[in-house]
């Protein structure tokens, strides 16, 4: 049943598409009703507004990945692959996002996210900060 009243939402989806430049979403849905459509299209149709307007296709950008042996401070990892977990991507993916945001100049993380990220770094003992980035040296191994 509801897997029909998809198709008969997508059917219906289409030809207000197609009509939507000729008349308002409003003399359309009249048009419709006028039609005699059986009850369980009106039902589907009563679903429609709500996807009307909201852009259903997303643009794929195709990309090459490379595998890369970076070095990262192992409790900065450790808050990096939490955060990526809960927002259920891949570390590479949440990496990639960060960057772009910070080329744009934009911040990558909402408030809520960051006060998660505050609570992950008090759990994995993270207590560098943005200013501490370029004095970082790397203890060696005994």
């Amino acid at each position: 049943m509801i897997r029909q009243g998809i198709l008969h939402r997508n059917a219906w989806l289409g030809l207000i598409q197609l009509k939507t430049s000729q008349a308002s979403f409003d003399s359309i849905t009249a048009r419709i009703r006028e039609a005699v459509i059986p009850l369980r299209w009106q039902v589907a149709l009563q679903l429609l507004p709500w996807y009307i307007g909201t852009n259903m296709t997303e643009i794929i950008i195709e990309i090459e990945r490379v595998q890369t042996g970076v070095r990262i401070e192992k409790r900065l990892l450790k808050v990096l692959k939490a955060v990526s977990e809960l927002k259920d991507m891949t570390l590479g993916d949440l990496l990639e996002g960060i960057v772009l945001h910070a080329f744009e100049g934009k911040p990558p993380f909402s408030e809520a996210t960051l006060k998660e990220i505050e609570q992950f770094k008090k759990i994995y003992g993270l207590s560098l900060k943005a200013s501490d980035s370029h004095q970082l040296k790397e203890r060696h191994k005994r």
